[in-house]
């Protein structure tokens, strides 16, 4: 006897940020962009390679808070007939095309910060100090905006940690730009270009990873298949368990499928016992809501070959 049936535990959904939140974001979201326009345009005319990192440094976390932004209007929005998973993964196409982007940038502005190593160029310290002050303020105010709302929301708190470090850059750009203006140590500029990329690149390079795994449908950290297969099979009535698959579908929500091979042909009463027991054990002891489990006897051949991944 054969039986298929699919389960799955009540879906835990990412809190969404309320409507204090959503309009905290978006005056965050605007501020940075106008820090980014005013590094941007202070960094061409001072002619400091540090003040345009640090913009693009503002600029890429401007799009991780307006992210979070849409992400929490997305987040309501509920499935349909054509994206049954709902529409959670466009925050992480969104956030790996803005890593990609940033980590390009990073390394362009290491090949420039590299030709002004070797051929100084003159830079108006003065005016990099006050636009980096400029932006040392607005980030300042941007965290106190957040500060209130970064506990109870995921994605508040993200974009609070990317504001934190955006002060941090801004600090280093001013003690730079007060190198320059007071002793014209222009190689100083440069420096600061490369220790803000690689801090960028650190922070970002982790996000990558994270997308990749989410979107290559990979086993969430922490979670081990060898585990769980090991405890459901101490369930009596259990032969094993294959075809065992489990993946996230955004930053949160953990999803588990797989087959379990029936050590007897039994009745449907039995068989949904066994199962129930299988998805709570799974569920209390690994944090699994979205579980879906085929039951069956005898139901693929060689089954102790295909325990994790083989089809």
């Amino acid at each position: 006897m054969t039986h298929h049936n699919h389960h799955s535990h009540g879906h835990c959904h990412h809190s969404a940020p309320d409507k204090t939140g959503d309009k905290k974001l978006l005056w965050v979201t605007l501020l940075n962009l106008s820090i980014t326009l005013v590094q941007i345009v202070g960094g061409l005319i001072s002619n400091s390679l540090s003040l345009l990192s640090d913009a693009i440094h503002n600029l890429g976390d401007s799009s991780a808070i307006f992210i979070a932004f849409v992400a929490g209007k997305i987040s309501r929005k509920k499935p349909d007939e054509h994206r049954t998973f709902g529409y959670k993964r466009a925050e992480i196409l969104a956030a790996l095309f803005n890593a990609v982007v940033l980590i390009a940038i990073c390394i362009f502005l290491f090949f420039e910060a590299y030709q002004r190593f070797i051929t100084p160029e003159p830079i108006q310290g003065k005016l990099m100090l006050i636009v980096a002050g400029f932006g040392l303020l607005a980030n300042i105010i941007s965290v106190f905006i957040l500060n209130d709302n970064k506990a109870p929301n995921l994605n508040i708190k993200a974009a609070y940690l990317h504001l934190l470090g955006d002060t941090l850059s801004s600090v280093a750009v001013i003690a730079g730009g007060m190198a320059i203006w007071l002793f014209e140590v222009y190689w100083i500029d440069p420096l600061i270009t490369v220790l803000v990329g690689v801090f960028i690149i650190g922070q970002t390079w982790g996000v990558v990873q994270q997308t990749v795994n989410i979107l290559m449908q990979s086993v969430p950290d922490g979670i081990h298949p060898e585990e769980i297969k090991n405890e459901v099979e101490q369930i009596t009535g259990i032969e094993n368990i294959h075809h065992l698959h489990i993946w996230k579908l955004d930053d949160d929500q953990v999803f588990l499928e797989a087959h379990l091979n029936l050590s007897e042909n039994m009745t449907m009463a039995d068989v949904m016992l066994i199962k129930d027991k299988a998805e709570h054990l799974i569920h209390e002891k690994f944090g699994i809501r979205h579980i879906t489990l085929q039951p069956g006897f005898h139901c693929c051949n060689g089954s102790h070959e295909l325990i994790l991944t083989k089809h």
